[in-house]
C-alpha cells in the first residue's frame, strides 16, 4: 500500500517535472498552470527543510 503512495507521487512529481519543461517551450495554458503549481510547492518545501534545519541547528549548538 505505501509502496502505491510513494510510486503515485512519483509519478506526480516527473509530471509536473515535465509540464515546467513543456511549459518553459510555450505548452499550453494547462500546463503553465501545472507548471506554476509545482514550481510553488517545490518552492514550499525548500523553505519548509531550511526553517527544519535551523530548528535542528538551534537545538543542538546549545548542548555541550
Amino acid at each position: 500500500m505505501i509502496g502505491l503512495l510513494l510510486l503515485g507521487v512519483l509519478l506526480l512529481a516527473v509530471g509536473g517535472c515535465a509540464c515546467v519543461v513543456w511549459a518553459e517551450r510555450g505548452g499550453p495554458r494547462w500546463a503553465r498552470r501545472v507548471a506554476t503549481v509545482t514550481l510553488a510547492v517545490g518552492e514550499l518545501v525548500r523553505r519548509s527543510e531550511k526553517r527544519r534545519r535551523r530548528s535542528v541547528t538551534r537545538r543542538t549548538s546549545g548542548r555541550d
